[in-house]
């Protein structure tokens, strides 16, 4: 009688999992789910910057708005197009409605016009006002320094005498350096011209002897001195 086969033995059986949920909207897999204190945008808006203020040193919104003003773009001028800032596109835009008859724009553009050109004269006024004051001031200090015999105080940048008002315009410039750097360039061009017109004189005196044995170097220094001369000239200028 053959033996009979031996028993297998019989797989565990397992209890079913209570702890599973039905997978579906809101209800992601277990295992693609982030762990407890994991972020789900790593890269996202750092913590706390929802609502984060200004600092008492920052103006964003005005650096916003001139950021929008003077934002190139591009607009119709005739048969072609052209890049201007915003807020001059706004300005050219209200005239043009003013032209074209509508009261609200005419009135808003004479406003826009009569204010800045008002800001305009206060502002030049001030300006000649402080020019004023500063070469009284100053012209008073140094007549008092002349008359005590003060020698050794430096004079100021910008010198009164440089100072050149002209009310009937109504302007104001400055005839001279109005920094240490420039004093500086000024003294040396006055100095400097001094001695190359004297050395022009020379060599023009030198120059009118044909029979100089020297004639040809002499005539390359006087217009190398010539052209010294010419770029002082220029140099004043600037001052005057």
């Amino acid at each position: 009688m053959a033996p009979l086969p031996a028993k297998r033995p019989h797989p565990k059986l397992k209890a079913p999992d209570t702890t599973q949920y039905e997978v579906g909207y809101g209800k992601p897999p277990a295992e693609t789910r982030f762990k407890p204190g994991q972020s789900g945008n790593p890269r996202g808006r750092p913590k706390g910057a929802k609502n984060r203020l200004p600092a008492l040193n920052e103006e964003r919104l005005k650096s916003i708005v001139l950021e929008e003003a003077y934002r190139a773009i591009r607009i119709n001028d005739g048969d072609k197009q052209v890049k201007v800032p915003m807020a001059q596109a706004i300005v050219r835009a209200v005239a043009v409605n003013a032209v074209k008859g509508q009261q609200r724009a005419q009135r808003l553009f004479t406003e826009m016009l009569t204010t800045t050109e008002r800001e305009n004269k206060a502002l030049h006024d001030q300006w000649m006002d402080v020019a004023m004051t500063y070469k009284i001031e100053w012209d008073r200090e140094l007549e008092r320094r002349r008359q005590f015999g003060i020698t050794d105080l430096p004079d100021p940048l910008p010198h009164p005498d440089h100072i050149v008002l002209d009310l009937h315009a109504g302007t104001v410039r400055v005839a001279g350096p109005s920094t240490k750097e420039e004093k500086a360039l000024w003294d040396l061009i006055k100095g400097r011209r001094k001695d190359f017109e004297e050395e022009l004189r020379e060599l023009e005196q030198l120059a009118k002897d044909p029979n100089y044995p020297h004639r040809d170097f002499v005539l390359k220094d006087l217009e190398h001195t010539r052209k010294i001369l010419r770029i002082i000239e220029t140099a004043e200028e600037r001052w005057k």
